[in-house]
């Protein structure tokens, strides 16, 4: 039984493994603030590479030519004002360079003035509500029905059959190509989070309290993103998919969304 187990081993990694999309690195984005957040995350990112050589090179190189088996004696001095100068200010000036542009580029993430469309985003256990303020176009956004039918026991469904499983939603958050969206997040149970990496959006989505971000897409297509809150045995099961589409097809969709919501009231009266 155990020999059984241990050759089965293989093949369960690998079925985890075989058809997952993953990268090594953040995207680069859709946005101009995605495209700065990965250049200021690349820049930190290759200074850490040049502190640890450096650091990593001192050390192995003075451990190297003053090892004991090549006859060096121990200094006698306890310590140097010069050195300790030296290796307080340079990581000072490396802050600072890390921190200015870092400010700047958090500073443009949280100005949300003046935004062309406004839409406050209401997480629940496990669907999002979507509901655009000066459109008059709300609706809710949940799991797609093949990905549902797919995660059920037993159900028989290959998941790796299914498009996009588990990152498919019955209804898309749908914005137009370069106008400000602003998202005014909330939550009607417990605290969930709103992320799509390619709007470089992460925010959390908490009861009683409006979290604000936005973003300006530059491209059209559609993003998927998922919850990234621990929020229930669900969880797993709330993904985002976000359209980008041209300002035309953004006002078509706005005026039937319109249009069917009218009939949809008139038929429950």
């Amino acid at each position: 039984m155990i020999r059984k187990s241990f050759l089965g081993l293989p093949g369960l990694i690998g079925a985890g493994t075989a058809k997952a999309d993953w990268a090594l690195n953040m995207p680069k984005g859709i946005t101009a603030l995605s495209a700065e957040t990965y250049d200021l995350h690349m820049m930190v990112f290759w200074w850490c590479v040049a502190i640890g050589i450096i650091v990593f090179g001192v050390m192995i190189i003075s451990l190297f030519k003053h090892r004991k088996s090549a006859g060096v004696q121990s200094a006698t001095f306890s310590h140097s004002t010069t050195a300790e100068v030296i290796w307080t200010a340079i990581p000072c000036v490396i802050l600072l360079l890390m921190a200015v542009p870092a400010a700047e580029t958090m500073i443009k993430l949280e100005d949300s003035r003046d935004p062309d469309v406004s839409i406050v985003v209401t997480a629940y256990q496990w669907k999002w509500h979507y509901k655009y303020q000066d459109e008059g176009v709300d609706f809710y956004s949940s799991l797609a029905l093949p990905s549902v039918d797919a995660r059920r026991k037993e159900s028989g469904i290959d998941p790796y059959s299914v498009d996009n499983y588990l990152l498919d939603v019955d209804r898309p958050l749908v914005v137009p190509k370069g106008k400000k969206v602003r998202l005014l997040l909330t939550s009607n149970d417990v605290i969930h989070a709103w992320w799509v990496p390619e709007l470089a959006i992460k925010r959390d989505a908490i009861p009683g309290i409006i979290n604000e971000a936005w973003f300006r897409a530059e491209e059209t297509g559609t993003f998927r993103g998922q919850c990234a809150e621990l929020c229930g045995k669900d969880h797993g099961y709330m993904p985002i998919v976000v359209e980008v589409v041209a300002p035309d097809a953004y006002q078509a969709w706005v005026d039937t969304r319109k249009d069917g919501g009218a009939q949809v009231a008139q038929l429950e009266n």
